[in-house]
C-alpha cells in the first residue's frame, strides 16, 4: 500500500474517532500513530513519541502556555472577571447599549489576563449574560456580544495563540504582541460602534442600565486599578 493510500485510510480514521466523540487529541494520536506503525513498525513511534514529548516539554517559549492558563483560571475564581465587568459597567452602564459595551471591555481586559478565547467567552458569558437578561437585552444582542467579546482573548496580547504561531513560523513573540496590539483595540472599539448603532437602530434591544450613585460607581471603579 502506497504512503498516500496510508494517509487517506489515517484520515479517515482520524474523521470516524471524532464522529464518535473521542476527544481531538486522542483521535490525532490514534490516527497518527496507525499511519506511522503502518508505514515503518513500533519502534520508530517510539522513537518520535521520546524525542518529541521532550522537544515540547522543554521548549521554553511554550512553558509560558500553562502558566497563562493557570493565570487565567485564578483570575476567575478570585472574582477578577466580576470586577472587571463591575468597573466597566459604572462607565458605560448609563448608555443605551452601555451593558453590552461594558461586556465587550470586560472581556478585552480578560483576555489579557488569561489569553484564550474559550476562557475569556465562558467567564465572561457566566458573569455578564445574566445581567444583560436581567435588563431585557435581546437575545441576539446579548450572546452575540459576548460570543465576539471571546474571540478578543486570542487577539489582545499576551496571547496563548500569539505565543503558539510565533514558535512556529520561528518569529519574535514580542513583535507578534506589538502587532497585535492595536488591532486588538480597533477591534474593541469596532464591537462598540456596532452596538451602538444595534441599539440606535433598535433601541428595545439594548436599554439602559441602572444609573448608580457616585460612592457606589467609585467601589466598582476600584475593580479596574
Amino acid at each position: 500500500m502506497s504512503a498516500a493510500s496510508i494517509g487517506g485510510g489515517a484520515l479517515v480514521l482520524l474523521l470516524l474517532l471524532v464522529m464518535a466523540r473521542v476527544p481531538i487529541a486522542l483521535a490525532m494520536i490514534l490516527a497518527g500513530s496507525g499511519g506511522i506503525i503502518w508505514l515503518s513498525g513500533p519502534a520508530p513511534l517510539l522513537g518520535q513519541f521520546k524525542t518529541l514529548l521532550w522537544g515540547v516539554f522543554s521548549n521554553y517559549d511554550l512553558s509560558v502556555v500553562p502558566l497563562f492558563l493557570l493565570m487565567g483560571h485564578l483570575a476567575g475564581r478570585t472574582g477578577l472577571s466580576r470586577d472587571l465587568f463591575a468597573g466597566a459597567h459604572a462607565l458605560a452602564g448609563r448608555l443605551r447599549g452601555g451593558v453590552a459595551i461594558a461586556a465587550i471591555g470586560a472581556c478585552a481586559g480578560f483576555g489579557a489576563v488569561c489569553g484564550s478565547s474559550l476562557a475569556t467567552a465562558s467567564t465572561m458569558g457566566k458573569v455578564a449574560l445574566p445581567e444583560l437578561r436581567r435588563l431585557d437585552y435581546a437575545p441576539s444582542l446579548a450572546t452575540g456580544t459576548l460570543a465576539a467579546g471571546g474571540t478578543l482573548g486570542i487577539l489582545i496580547p499576551p496571547s496563548v495563540v500569539l505565543i503558539l504561531y510565533a514558535v512556529i513560523v520561528e518569529a519574535n513573540i514580542v513583535t507578534m504582541f506589538m502587532a497585535a496590539l492595536v488591532p486588538g483595540i480597533l477591534a474593541v472599539l469596532g464591537f462598540a460602534l456596532v452596538i451602538r448603532l444595534e441599539v440606535w437602530r433598535n433601541p428595545a434591544s439594548g436599554p439602559r442600565g441602572a444609573v448608580m450613585g457616585r460612592a457606589e460607581t467609585l467601589r466598582n471603579l476600584r475593580g479596574l486599578v
